[in-house]
């Protein structure tokens, strides 16, 4: 079977190649296309992974290319994972909006919104050229904003297309690791969008094993969530929310910290990862994937630092992960695949289309719920419905979301600056349009999307 990455170059692939490795049933991925528009990465990541085939005969033949429709044509999966705009792009999301003391960050408020205004009208257009080239392939969705790009390629690849984060099945992990549990007899109760999202209960055997940690001091201010939001706001909420949560929870601590920090996560990441495909460049092999290694290492430890009591960069000792190759965005996409090529059935949390799963949703609107997936595609489970709260919060992001993908869709800048005055992390519209006027103004990609003609 052959595998489409788009994003070939960056730093996940290594991942997702060694849980490739490491999978030996059949139907197996036998070939895997790199895809990426910058040429010296491609060459990178691809010296990075001959030598992680060395010593597999039966490795995955790996092949590079700048072309896309080269990478898609006769793909049985895609992963997308792209940037578009860069990590200059994600700078100017975070600074934009801290230049209005309003929350800066890629994925979640006003930075989002530019990342999905800019990123939605290439990803459909990926999405036209994967229905033309591949109309039989799945395609799995890393490009953030993962659940806002998903829903939009909807339109055109309908149930084929389901947005990954790890963050849910991470935490279940965590929690099992901790209390010294089986993760896979765990079931895990969550509801919400991507980034945006509540573990309600948490069932093992049947048993609900959420009051207990709740209740246990050591075991829940261990977890990553009880660190960031502190035990006396979980048993407060009596569920432990998506860590992406702490920016609607504690939005005023979140900016604070933000503006004080010497640098933005962007700005951490534009120059450690400059350093590195520097350093990689004619690098051999071996050397290639050590540096790989120390700079993913680092990146993870430093994950989400300002919101831990440190600044963007610095490296957590206690930082607490799962294997991104086993548990992480690799373990879930392999799992999906493993699923649908070989009928693996198989329980997780995933971006889709919500249908009936949260009644006070719209049935074309994508959410991130539990699913099976099997070879005839994924199933939303049945699920409580969210209460009042999380409903709120969720109908609101949600309008959000589908007004960013009608302004990228039509070239609508009434739609978008509706959406950036409507954002529950915007309190002003008046600085909504200025956000909008901002980003505009800084980012190429997004001023290109209000430049277009319209469309119907």
């Amino acid at each position: 079977m052959k595998l489409a990455i788009l994003g070939g170059g960056g730093f996940r692939v290594p991942y997702v190649y060694q849980a490739l490795l490491r999978d030996q049933g059949e139907p197996r991925i036998d070939e895997v296309w790199l895809q990426d528009s910058d040429a010296g990465r491609l060459e990178g990541m691809a010296a990075v992974l001959a030598t992680l085939a060395e010593g597999a005969p039966d490795a995955p033949k790996v092949h590079t290319s700048t072309g896309l429709d080269q990478a898609l044509e006769g793909a049985d999966f895609v992963f997308a994972a792209i940037r578009v705009g860069g990590l200059a792009g994600r700078v100017c999301d975070e600074r934009v909006a801290l230049d209005l003391d309003v929350l800066g960050q890629e994925t979640t408020g006003p930075g989002g919104l530019a990342y999905g205004l800019r990123t939605i009208p290439v990803m459909l257009d990926i999405a036209r050229r994967v229905k033309a080239l591949a109309p039989d392939a799945y395609v799995i969705n890393f490009t953030n904003p993962a659940g806002m790009i998903t829903e939009a390629m909807r339109d055109v690849l309908g149930d084929r297309v389901m947005g990954i984060c790890d963050t849910p099945s991470g935490l279940g992990t965590r929690v099992a690791a901790a209390l010294g549990l089986d993760p896979g007899r765990l079931q895990l109760d969550y509801v919400g969008l991507n980034h945006l999202g509540w573990m309600r209960r948490i069932l093992h055997d049947g048993v609900d094993i959420m009051p207990a940690l709740l209740a246990d001091d050591a075991v829940l201010g261990s977890l990553e969530e009880g660190v960031v939001f502190g035990t006396e706001w979980l048993r407060d909420l009596g569920a432990i929310p998506n860590e992406y949560l702490y920016y609607y929870y504690f939005n005023r601590e979140a900016v604070r910290a933000t503006l004080d920090a010497p640098q933005t996560r962007g700005e951490y990441l534009a120059r450690q990862q400059a350093a590195f495909y520097e350093r990689i460049a004619g690098a051999s092999g071996g050397a290639a994937l050590e540096m790989w290694r120390e700079t993913v290492a680092s990146r993870s430890a430093s994950y989400m630092a300002e919101v831990k009591g440190a600044s963007a960069g610095d490296e957590l000792e206690d930082h607490s992960g799962v294997d991104p190759v086993d548990q992480g965005y690799a373990g879930v996409a392999l799992s999906v695949m493993n699923a649908i090529s070989r009928n693996e059935r198989a329980q997780m949390i995933l971006n889709v289309g919500n249908g009936s799963t949260v009644a006070a949703l719209p049935g074309d609107a994508v959410v991130e719920v539990p699913v099976m997936v099997d070879a005839n595609g994924v199933h939303p489970l049945s699920l409580a419905q969210p209460d009042l709260h999380q409903t709120g919060l969720m109908q609101q992001v949600k309008a959000v979301e589908r007004l960013i993908i009608s302004a990228a869709r039509n070239g609508s800048r009434a739609d978008a600056a509706k959406a950036f005055a409507l954002h529950p992390l915007v309190d002003s519209a008046a600085v909504g349009r200025r956000l909008l006027d901002g980003y505009i103004d800084r980012i190429p990609e997004v001023a290109a999307v209000f430049a277009k003609e319209p469309t119907t």
